[in-house]
């Protein structure tokens, strides 16, 4: 079964940026998988923040990180990135890569769409 990490998650300031990274903890290569990224906070359901297909045909952005945020894939070295700028407080979240063996189209910001998931990063943005 496919085991993914997250991890680049911590404390940064309003307007600040981070890159997280999604790796592949049990050998499968990520290129065979479309990725996503989801947030949750506490008391709220997880958010669809972004999505890159297996071969890259297809990005998906939630419209509050739309020209804030960037998904990209390193296939060399096995990973996928989100890389956050121009962050802002609603922002903070607990960070999860998650994975499926196709593209869920209309449905890719659905958390019941991908079979498996990391363990999560947090991000907090404040002063």
């Amino acid at each position: 079964q496919l085991q993914l990490v997250e991890s680049g998650g911590g404390l940064v300031q309003p307007g600040g940026s981070l890159r997280l990274s999604c790796a592949a903890a049990s050998g499968f290569s990520l290129g065979g998988y479309s990725i996503a990224w989801f947030r949750e906070v506490p008391e709220k359901d997880r958010e669809g923040v972004a999505c890159i297909s297996n071969r890259d045909a297809d990005i998906d952005y939630g419209d509050s990180v739309k020209g804030r945020f960037t998904i990209a894939r390193d296939n060399a070295k096995n990973t996928v990135y989100l890389q956050m700028n121009s962050l802002k407080p609603e922002d903070s979240a607990v960070y999860y890569c998650a994975a499926s063996t196709f593209y869920p189209a209309y449905y890719w910001n659905n958390p019941n769409e991908y079979p498996d998931w990391g363990q999560g990063t947090q991000v907090t943005v404040s002063s």
